[in-house]
Parts: structure tokens; sequence; C-alpha cells
């Protein structure tokens, strides 16, 4: 074996998937991937940029990198992807010691500082300390067209590129042959796949394809639809997938028209609830999940009212909110009216207090009623496991809590009965086969 190289991946599973990627070809060059910094070699980390918190997280990351190098503890350092991207050259002035530098998409330069040629072959992808074998990420699109006014993605990742339907599946069909149970897809936006190409998204068509030659158990995951490409056909075609669970991710950061222009949703209020409303008629049980900025410029009381009222009326799920923070290079940033931090606090902590009410009443729904749960961790010796349904995505949402254990295996499914329920998570007992 070559020399032992650790990656750490920050910010999304976007980013997870590239860091997969590059542990794939490495590895197909003699490389070993290790899941502890004490034997690595090479350290490597796959940076975030896309708001002020991630860019603090990456920037420590880099310090704590030359730390590991001046210790000696590693012989070589690499800073990759969006962190570079964004900020280039000036990185590199600020970081001199690190060895290997690489923007994201450009993983063949890692190979090239360590004196490797690309592969030949397209590489299957690798495991990283992050890696769960039976949860996978896909990412079918790189890049972004919406052009959100606050957004930074398009100046760091580009335009929006789809990825061959054809070479999607293959990688579905490969990460199913390694034991993944849950393919959850992402992307800047999964609505807008193909529509580059013709204007038209070709989202069902490819769901069409995974939902047909996949296996059977084994279910996929739709992360990330920006509502200004979803309609009701849409919403019928996944209704109607027999793998594609009934839980959407949709962010919609903000109700109020005004806002909504300022940002450059391309939706309006009215949208937004026809799109959530048929959600809910087709299934009363569909998993909703949006994400909301507080504190966008302009916003005042009577504008954020119409986001806490939205979230009640149609029963969201589950939220994710972030404090606006002006990002250098977009338009938003240099808007007016722009708020106090503790206006936004106070506002993100009213809106999160009535979701967490909001939340327990939907998880409530499901008290008594069974799931199908796919478990991932097994804790049998102190009498429980953990895992999670089709409500509950990776890293973002709850966890269900089995209380009679068993030995269950992680990776497999279990017919579970809710038994008792809070705002996030739920417990739930194993239904067992007679006999």
């Amino acid at each position: 074996m070559g020399d032992k190289v650790f990656i750490l991946s920050l910010g999304c599973a976007k980013n997870q998937v590239d860091s997969e990627k590059l542990a794939g070809m490495m590895t197909s060059q003699g490389f070993e991937i290790v899941d502890s910094l004490d034997v690595a070699d090479i350290v490597l980390v796959n940076t975030c940029a896309f708001i002020e918190p991630a860019v603090k997280e990456s920037i420590d990351a880099l310090l704590g990198l030359e730390e590991l190098k001046a210790s000696g503890k590693a012989k070589k350092i690499g800073v990759l992807g969006c962190l570079l991207n964004r900020y280039g050259d000036d990185l590199k002035k600020e970081f001199p010691t690190v060895d290997i530098w690489a923007k994201a998409e450009e993983w063949d330069k890692v190979l090239a500082y360590l004196g490797k040629d690309k592969p030949s072959t397209s590489c299957v992808r690798g495991f990283i300390p992050e890696t769960v074998k039976w949860s996978r990420y896909i990412k079918i699109a790189e890049g972004c067209n919406n052009r959100c006014s606050y957004c930074t993605i398009p100046e760091i990742r580009g335009p929006l590129r789809s990825r061959p339907i054809k070479e999607i599946v293959e990688e579905a069909q490969f990460l199913a042959s390694q034991g993944a149970k849950e393919l959850c897809l992402v992307g800047q936006d999964l609505a807008a796949y193909g529509m580059e190409i013709d204007g038209q998204s070709h989202l069902t068509e490819l769901l069409d394809i995974l939902d047909k030659d996949l296996p059977s158990d084994l279910w996929i995951r739709l992360l990330y639809l920006h509502p200004a490409h979803i309609d009701g056909k849409m919403l019928d075609f996944i209704s109607s997938c027999r793998k594609v669970l009934r839980y959407l991710d949709i962010p919609i950061q903000h109700v109020d028209d005004e806002i909504l222009s300022s940002m450059n949703r391309k939706v309006t209020e009215k949208d937004l609830r026809k799109i959530f409303s048929y959600a809910r008629s087709i299934d009363p049980d569909f998993t909703l999940r949006t994400t909301i900025i507080v504190g966008f410029p302009g916003e005042d009381e009577g504008k954020f009212e119409k986001v806490l009222r939205f979230l009640e009326d149609m029963e969201i799920d589950r939220v994710g909110a972030f404090l606006y923070s002006p990002e250098d290079g977009t338009e938003a940033a240099t808007l007016g009216r722009q708020l106090p931090e503790r206006i936004k606090q106070e506002r993100y902590d009213t809106l999160m207090e009535l979701q967490a009410f909001l939340s327990l009443r939907r998880q409530e729904r499901f008290l008594n009623r069974t799931l199908k749960v796919l478990v991932e961790e097994n804790h049998s010796n102190d009498g429980y496991a953990l895992g999670r349904s089709y409500r509950e995505a990776p890293e973002v949402d709850g966890v269900i809590v089995i209380k009679n254990a068993n030995n269950l295996v992680p990776g497999s499914f279990v017919n579970a009965k809710v038994v008792s329920v809070s705002e996030h998570d739920m417990e739930a007992e194993v239904i067992f086969d007679e006999g």
C-alpha cells in the first residue's frame, strides 16, 4: 500500500459525494484511505464556502492542517473544493505551507500533486469516515442557474450541468450492490435536472428508470427541490413511484411576495401554498421539509408573521432555519434595510419555538402506527437501536429509538410500532413475526 490518506469532508452532502469520488480515485492509484488522523501521511480537507459560518469552519480546519504539518504528524496537507473556488489565489497566499490545491471537480490535480496520473477509466466511489454504506448520496447535477440574490453557489460552482441518466443509473446500481438501502438524490435543485438542455425538467424521466431498475428493497429520497420547478404533475408522479419516498425537501426561504421577489425566487406565496396543499391532498402523511431565511433585508414584522402562518397552515413537518448572512459578491448584500442581528435572532427563536410545536403535532399522527424503519445503530447491550423511517432524512432530521433492539442488524429494515414521540424523535418497538 502507498501513503495513508485522511479526507475530511465539510459542508453539504454534495461535498461528501465529491470526497467519496476522490477517495475512489486515490485508492485506484495505490493510496490507502484511513479513518483516523493519527495514522495519516496525507491529510486533505474538502472545504465549504457557502455562507460565512461555513467559511469560518473551513478556515479553522486549514489552521489545524498547518499545525499538523508543523508538528510532523502529517507529511503533506491539501485544501480542496469550494473555499478555493471562491477565494482562489488570495487563499494560497494566506496558507503557504499547503502542499496540494484543487478546486471542486478538479480532483485529478490532487493526483498530479502526488505524482500520479489520472485513472484511465471512471473510478467507483470510495469510502471516507462519514460514509454510511447503507445510506448513500448521489449527485445528479452540478451548479445552478436559479441565481437567488443571496446565494454564492453560481459563483462557486458555476451554471447547471446535469449528469447523463445512464451514468446516474449505473452509479445507483453500483451503490446498491455495495449494500445501499437508501439512495438520497442531491443537487442544488433536483427539480431543474436537465433544464439546461431543453428548458424542461427531466427528473421524472430519471426517477422512472431508477424506480424500475433498482432492487425492490431500496429507498430513493429526494433532497432540495426548488419550488419554482415543481408542479402537480411532478408530485403525482413522485407519489406513484414504488421506491421514491413520500418525503420532499422544498426550500421556500420565505413567503412574503416582496421578499421572494427581492430574493429572485420566481415564486409567490400563492404558488407555494398550491404546491404544499397539493402534496397534502395526495397524502396527508406526506413528510414536507423546508428551509427559511430569517431576517432578509426588508423583512418587517408583518412579513415575518406571514412565514409563521404559512408553516402552521401547511402543517410543515420539519424546518431548517438560518439567520440571513450578507455574503460578499451577492446582490442581496447591497440591499438597504439590513436588519440588526438582535432582531434576526429574536425572530429565529420565535420561528423555531412554533415549529417545535408543529413538528410535535405532526409526530403525534404516528402514535400507535407501524413504520418501516432502516436500522442504523445497534446498542443491544443497552437495550435499544437507532433508525429512521421515510419521515427522517439522514443527518438533518430526528431518529427512531427502537426499545426492543434484540440484536438488530444495521442496514436492515424492520417494522416498528411507534409508542411515544417528541418534536424530533420517536420511540418504537419492533413487531416480530409470529413463529
